[in-house]
Parts: structure tokens; sequence; C-alpha cells
């Protein structure tokens, strides 16, 4: 790409200098004793290259009506001088990035051909600059097909150069193309209406058509942002609905950072820090040209960089340029943003995170654009809190209070769906451990009810530190533990239940005694007998291996002796 950038330049230089003396030669302009005029037409033209008028969200240019005026008025080399300047002051004012700079000889350079090639044919045909033969019947064609070959060539040139610089496929009837062509019709009036003023009122004839002109762009312009300011509240609105029915906070997160620049532009869309308990602020959630992405940033406090202004100050705020922002920068943001907006995201009157866009453009944001942002910071903030409650409420409905492992209702419907798999072949075997502490009432009763709770809890976290990442341990009830192990053996479920009763009966609990006058530490040793069954060797359904693991650890364990493992055994 960038050797193409440096053809385009090199291009410019080769053509544009020697084309310009060229058509000045060959086509001499019409300016003698009119200089100020041909000023004032470069002023409107700049003027209206920077308002352009809006219809059916397509920009519509009327410099090219006021350019078709000078073309009759001065000639080709006029029209082809003053369409450069007006253009590239249009790209100038855009603030181009520096890697989008190619854009000026590119532009100049179609221009250049486009201004050049209908001029040449609309002479070629018997066009005329005489004012009686313009305004003829018989010359009103000539101008509709200079226009039409204006039109033409434009199309052709952007879409060809689109296709060897951006790899864009080559389509010349567009939807764009016909709005183009219906634009090239509406400025024929208008480049005719001030050729026609400019000969009976001479420079007047800028005040009394151009004025309106511009009045006119205007008028449209502020309706079109009007529209547009609309249709991004709709779609924010349309946005924050989907947002408040998702349901997990990182859903929330991912799906507001892929899709943001779809409604507020941005190369770079960041979320740090909803809800955190410490005083830092933390990365949650990146985007990049659209694209969620990982990015690791070290923990900020609240009052570093940009988002830690935005955090003591509880206001959004738009930079325009760099310069305005990069003594806050600590140096997360790339080289090549220029532009930012920062929002703070409130949730009841207390600032949670911060939202910051960025771009590579000067001058990105507008104020609406902050409004609409506060906006979806508001939505953003309702979809976290009700994912963040419901994460809560379903980990209550799944957790038992006590131990904070699995309870029943979960260990059910993870016993059901692992037996799916297994139906499915998705795994070759589940197997089920039963555990039950030994002489557990006997502990309730010497020591206290709170001393056998803190057991309990104990046991509970002994065998979280032992279970493998894809099995699942449940309290079953009372002093019992349940274990299922997807895709593991008999034999090595055996070896596991092994372990976990050697862990259980090596090292005793610590409790407190409740039960006698001073509240002194004791150190209890526990046992537990457990029991196994596995699928499909020794159940063909949930229920069955539930009740087969439960008969081995009593008749094998319990009823031998207890403090040991036993299989089933059919």
């Amino acid at each position: 790409m960038k050797k193409k950038r440096i053809v385009v330049w090199g291009s410019w230089l080769m053509i544009i200098p020697a084309g310009i003396t060229l058509s000045f030669q060959h086509f001499p302009p019409l300016i003698t004793g009119r200089g100020w005029d041909t000023l004032a037409f470069l002023v409107l033209m700049c003027i209206l290259s920077f308002i352009p008028m809006i219809i059916n969200n397509t920009p519509i240019s009327s410099v090219q009506g006021v350019s078709l005026a000078v073309f009759l008025i001065f000639g080709l080399a006029v029209e082809m001088i003053l369409t450069q300047i007006s253009f590239m002051f249009m790209l100038l004012m855009l603030r181009l990035r520096r890697n989008e700079m190619y854009r000026l000889p590119l532009n100049s350079l179609i221009f250049f051909f486009v201004s050049v090639v209908s001029g040449m044919i609309y002479y070629g045909i018997g066009g005329t600059h005489d004012f009686d033969a313009v305004i003829g019947p018989s010359n009103f064609w000539k101008i509709l097909i200079y226009l039409l070959v204006y039109f033409m060539l434009n199309t052709l040139f952007i879409s060809v150069s689109r296709y060897i610089l951006n790899g864009q496929k080559l389509e010349l009837f567009t939807k764009d193309a016909v709005w183009d062509f219906i634009a090239s019709l509406v400025v024929l009036p208008i480049g005719l209406i001030l050729f026609i003023l400019y000969d009976q009122l001479g420079y007047l004839s800028i005040l009394f058509g151009g004025i309106p002109l511009v009045g006119i762009a205007l008028v449209l312009k502020l309706y079109n942002s009007s529209q547009e300011v609309s249709e991004r509240l709709k779609r924010a609105g349309e946005f924050g609905h989907e947002l408040t029915q998702r349901l997990q906070v990182n859903e929330v997160l991912s799906i507001f950072v892929l899709k943001i620049p779809a409604i507020i532009p941005s190369d770079n869309a960041y979320i740090l820090d909803l809800f955190n308990e410490k005083n830092e602020i933390h990365l949650l959630g990146y985007a990049e040209q659209g694209i969620e992405k990982k990015k690791e940033i070290p923990p900020l406090t609240l009052k570093e960089g940009i988002s830690g202004f935005v955090w003591k100050s509880k206001k959004g705020v738009i930079f325009h340029k760099r310069r305005e922002w990069e003594h806050l920068d600590i140096g997360i943001l790339p080289e090549t943003i220029e532009s930012l907006l920062a929002v703070p995201i409130v949730r009841n009157e207390l600032v949670v995170g911060v939202l910051i866009l960025a771009s590579g453009r000067k001058r990105a944001y507008e104020q609406y654009h902050l409004m609409i942002t506060d906006i979806l910071c508001s939505y953003l903030a309702v979809a976290i809190e009700n994912a963040r409650h419901l994460h809560e409420t379903k980990q209550k409905s799944e957790r038992c209070a006590l131990t904070n492992l699995y309870n029943y209702r979960f260990f059910e419907d993870a016993l059901e769906n692992e037996f799916i798999k297994l139906q499915n072949r998705e795994i070759s075997t589940l197997s089920l451990i039963l555990l039950d502490i030994d002489h557990f009432k006997t502990v309730n009763d010497t020591y206290g009810h709170q001393s056998g709770n803190d057991i309990l809890a104990g046991l509970a976290r002994r065998l979280e530190r032992l279970m493998p990442a894809k099995g699942i341990v449940a309290r079953y009830g009372g002093e019992e533990f349940v274990i299922l192990l997807p895709d593991v053996s008999k034999s090595e479920a055996f070896d596991f239940a092994e372990s976990i009763r050697h862990t259980i009966a090596s090292k005793p609990f610590t409790v407190y005694s409740d039960l006698d006058d001073t509240r002194t530490i004791l150190s209890v040793p526990i046992t537990a007998s457990i029991g196994l069954a596995s699928a499909p060797l020794d159940a063909e359904d949930a229920q069955a291996l539930i009740r087969h693991a439960d008969r081995a650890m009593y008749t094998g364990a319990k009823q031998a002796g207890r403090n040991r493992v036993a299989k089933y055994v059919g």
C-alpha cells in the first residue's frame, strides 16, 4: 500500500504542473479584467465545498454547479484551477490522517482528468462560451453531454482508484452512483442561473445567487444533522434494550465494545473499572477497529490518566486534538490517536467506570456524540448491575450456604447433562463418588453443632483443592458429599477416592468447643466412608448410578468397618 501511495504522489508531480501549464496554453482563460470576479467565485466554491447538501444521506456538492458556471464564463483552465483549489480546501479541512494524505494528489489527478476530458468533449461538439449561444436551445444538449461525461468519468476514476489502492470491488452502477447522477442534474440549473446572473449583474451575481445557495446548503446540512442525531438516538435505544437482555457480565462488556463503533465512530474503545472494590482503575473490555481484543494494562490509581480525570470530574469530556489530552496520557493510547471521547459510567450517583472512545481523526466527536454516549453508558451500567444481580442470585440458588459447594439441585442437573453426553458418546465413561462422614452425630453431640458445621466447611475446602478441573463436587445433604467425574474410569475413580479418604483421615480438623464453659481450640480426627460406581458399566441411568454408589458406600464401606472406599459390585 505504501508503494502505491508513493506512485500516486509521483504521478501527481509528473502530470499536474505540466498539465495545468498546457491547459493554459491551449485553452487561454477568459479573465481579462475579471480577476476579482474569479477570486469571488473561488471563495464561493471553497465555502460550498465545506457544506455539502445532504439528500437521502448522500452528500451532493453544489460546488459542481458553481464550477459549471465558472467553466461557461471563464473557460476550461480557470474551472480546472478553481475546482482543484476548492476540493483540496475541503480535504484539508477534514483533517486527514497522515496515512490518508495521499488522497490530496489522488483527488487532484481525478479532477484534472475529469475537467480536461469533459471540457475537450464540450469543445469538440461545438460548445462555446458566448452568452447568446450558451443559453440557446441548441447548446443545451451540449451542456448536458458535458455534465454526463463529467459524471461518468468521475465515477469511473473513483471506482478504479478504490479498486487499485484498497482492493475494493470494481463497481460502476451503485446506489451512490445513481445519486451522483441525480446530483449532476440538480446542479445544472444552479450553473445556468449563475451564468445568466453574472452576464446581467457581474460580481453581484455571487451575492444574489451564491448567498442563497450557501443558505440552502446550510439548512439542508442542519436538517441532515438533526436526522442523523435522531437516527443515532433510535439505534442507541435499540442497543440499550439489547444490552439489558444479556444475562452475563462478560457478554454485556463484549457486545458493548463490539457494537458501539456502529453508533459512535471510534477506532478504539475502552471500558474501565466497573464495580471495582479497590481504589484502582482496571481495563475490563477493549476493542480495536470493531474487533474485541485482549489488552493488558497495569491497574491505575484514581488520579492517573484520562480515566482518572473523568472519574474525578464525574463529567464527560471531548478532546479534539492529541495535544489537548497528551499531558494526561500514561502511554496506554496508540500514537495514531487524535480525538478522544471519555464518559463516566454512573450508577446510583456513583461513578462505577469510565468509557473511552478514541479516533485517529481530529475533531471526530461533537456534543451530540457525548450526549448519546452518556445515554449508552447509562444502559451499560444498568445491564452490568442486572447481570451481576442475576449471577449472584443464580449462585445462591446453586450453592450450599454453609459449604459454598454446589447443592443437590445443581448436582442433579449436572448429572443429567453428563448422562446425555455419555449417551451421545461425547464422553466414554462417567464415575460418581459418594462420601459420608463417619460418626458425624457423635461429633455434633460432643463438640456442638457449630463445630460440626466448621468440619463440614473445612472438608468442603479440602475436596475443592483435590478436585480435577473437569470434576464437580457438591454437598449431597447432611454430612454427605458427592463427586462427579466425567471421562474418568472406575479404577481411576477408585484411586482418586482413596486419596480423598487418606487426606481426610491423615489430618485432624481444628474446631472450637461450644459446649465447654470456655471456648477452646480442639483437634478432631475425622474419617469418611466412600462408595463409587461408574456408567455405563454399573448403571444405565442417572438415578441408578446414585443408588449403586450409595449401596457401595453403606454395604462395602460402612458395614465393613468405615474409613474405607468400596466399589459397586453388581
